[in-house]
């Protein structure tokens, strides 16, 4: 039993690591004694668990299926652990998170020394990118999510809403004039965001509840709301962005919001995770904290209130 438990440790490991060269690493072993490991849990299992290739370690559909099983029996083994520990009184372990670039840097990163401070047993890794991953197969147990969720076999808990605002930089409005409808926005250079959900058309709702949606053009557009910024700052066009990713910079008066008597699309964040397995201790109070915590500590980035506990 003690065996079959540390080939699924070693095989989970590999998963999570991406590769055998890491998770030896992270297991303080050699890649030879983690291949061994996980060829012997083939032979046991009479099944490949594994694709194997010079570019990219991925799962099988047997491994995967195996993989969700696998990490299932080691999180309740080591939640069992945990509560029969005498010692072991808060969450502990290696935590990887994957968030988009400049949520992260701007509001994760400066919330995480306090968490780390409360739960000083757990390890994060934060990954930040501006694609969708598959938590399952690069090992995250966790993401964050500043988008329209698309349809998914995930789990997700809404952490926080804010609406997006029209703003621009006073210098681009000295030199283009202020839209004062959004059928204005057509005759004006717009900075796109590439992951916008409804794409080049910016949708509005008057407040008798009638919609005005335009579709807009510019000659900047990129995945990345911190680009898209910068250039407004610059004067280059005008951002349609969440409130906290552009609420300092109104505060500021290096932009100036435009249409304020127009409703706009509202960007809920959202943590998500994968089904089926025991939300451990550590997944389960970081996101704890990511609903306490996110938008309260700079409250006019928001624009909306936080969302209800899950």
């Amino acid at each position: 039993m003690f065996d079959h438990l540390a080939g699924l440790s070693v095989f989970a490991q590999v998963v999570e690591a991406n590769g055998f060269t890491a998770a030896a690493g992270r297991l303080g072993v050699s890649k030879a004694a983690v291949s061994k490991q996980v060829a012997r849990l083939e032979d046991r299992l009479g099944v490949r668990l594994l694709n194997r290739s010079t570019r990219r370690l991925g799962l099988t559909e047997a491994g995967r299926d195996f993989y969700e099983r696998a990490r299932r029996i080691l999180d309740e083994v080591e939640e069992a652990e945990q509560a029969a520990s005498s010692r072991q009184v808060s969450p502990r372990g290696l935590l990887r998170v994957n968030a988009p670039v400049t949520y992260g840097i701007s509001h994760l990163a400066p919330v995480l020394p306090a968490f780390m401070q409360l739960y000083p047993e757990i390890q994060v890794e934060l990954v930040m990118n501006d694609r969708f991953v598959d938590l399952i197969d690069e090992g995250f147990d966790l993401a964050v999510r500043v988008a329209a969720l698309p349809d998914s076999s995930l789990v997700a808990r809404r952490l926080w809403t804010a609406r997006h605002l029209v703003c621009a930089a006073p210098s681009y409005l000295a030199r283009r004039g202020t839209p004062k409808a959004p059928a204005d926005l057509a005759g004006h250079d717009c900075l796109l965001y590439s992951y916008l959900a409804s794409g080049d058309e910016w949708r509005f709702t008057a407040l008798d509840g009638k919609p005005s949606n335009v579709r807009v053009a510019g000659s900047l557009r990129s995945n990345n709301g911190d680009a898209l910024r910068l250039a407004a700052i610059a004067g280059l066009g005008i951002i349609y962005s969440p409130a906290f990713f552009v609420g300092d910079d109104i505060a500021a008066g290096r932009l100036v919001p435009l249409l304020e008597g127009w409703r706009t699309l509202e960007t809920a964040v959202h943590a998500v995770y994968p089904p089926g397995r025991p939300l451990g201790a550590k997944v389960r109070v970081f996101i704890d904290y990511l609903a306490e915590t996110l938008g309260r500590t700079r409250p006019h980035l928001s624009a909306a209130s936080p969302a209800p506990p899950a």
